[in-house]
């Protein structure tokens, strides 16, 4: 966990900061654990034996966001600050628990109240049948969408935590490429947008 919170807090994060300062902006690196922004709970996978008997994994220092403290994220902002979060939670007794970035940055935005939640990604969004993508879902087809198997893999815990957020008094949520030049601006400012809307409904 000490490499994992060394290249997330000291490389990544700090790669991402240097980059809007050197274009303008003024932003501020964290990790969850500072301000006690991200209190953490080990995450506790579950599943069945041979013999169909419930068992839980242990898989190390990972865990999930059990409560966000938006104070940090609120004193920054009204001073025009831009923070960078790593995705780093503190356990109860202050150990550090890797969370996933999804999920960490939706809790966040919930806390917060967002007006919008968006995650950028490699695809262009939420994808039907026909490899064909989903301007806007609510809150029912996106869950409908992943009980019949047209969400799959990697882009079900991005819908659900979008489907979390807007649940949690987060306006839109919105899953985009990132690849694409001007991808927030294009997305938020345009009527089709780029990608995938989740709004509650």
């Amino acid at each position: 966990m000490e490499i994992v919170e060394m290249v997330l807090v000291g490389k990544v994060n700090k790669e991402i900061v240097s980059l809007i300062n050197q274009h303008g902006g003024q932003a501020v690196g964290l990790s969850g654990r500072d301000g006690g922004l991200i209190k953490a709970k080990k995450l506790k996978v579950r599943y069945k034996d041979e013999a169909g008997k419930e068992e839980v994994l242990d898989i190390g220092r990972v865990g999930e966001v059990d409560t966000v403290n938006p104070q940090v994220i609120e004193a920054l902002d009204e001073s025009k600050f831009i923070p960078v979060i790593a995705p780093v939670g503190a356990g109860e007794n202050g150990e550090a628990y890797n969370i996933n970035a999804d999920l960490a940055a939706g809790k966040i935005a919930s806390a917060l109240k967002a007006e919008k939640f968006i995650l950028l990604t490699d695809v262009e969004g939420v994808l039907d049948n026909h490899k064909k993508l989903i301007s806007t879902l609510d809150a029912k087809e996106a869950s409908d969408a992943i009980k019949k198997g047209v969400i799959m893999g990697g882009m079900i815990p991005k819908v659900e935590c979008c489907l979390d957020a807007v649940k949690e008094g987060v306006g839109k949520a919105h899953i985009i490429d990132g690849r694409v030049k001007h991808a927030i601006l294009l997305e938020i400012f345009t009527d089709k947008g780029i990608g995938t809307e989740i709004v509650k409904g």
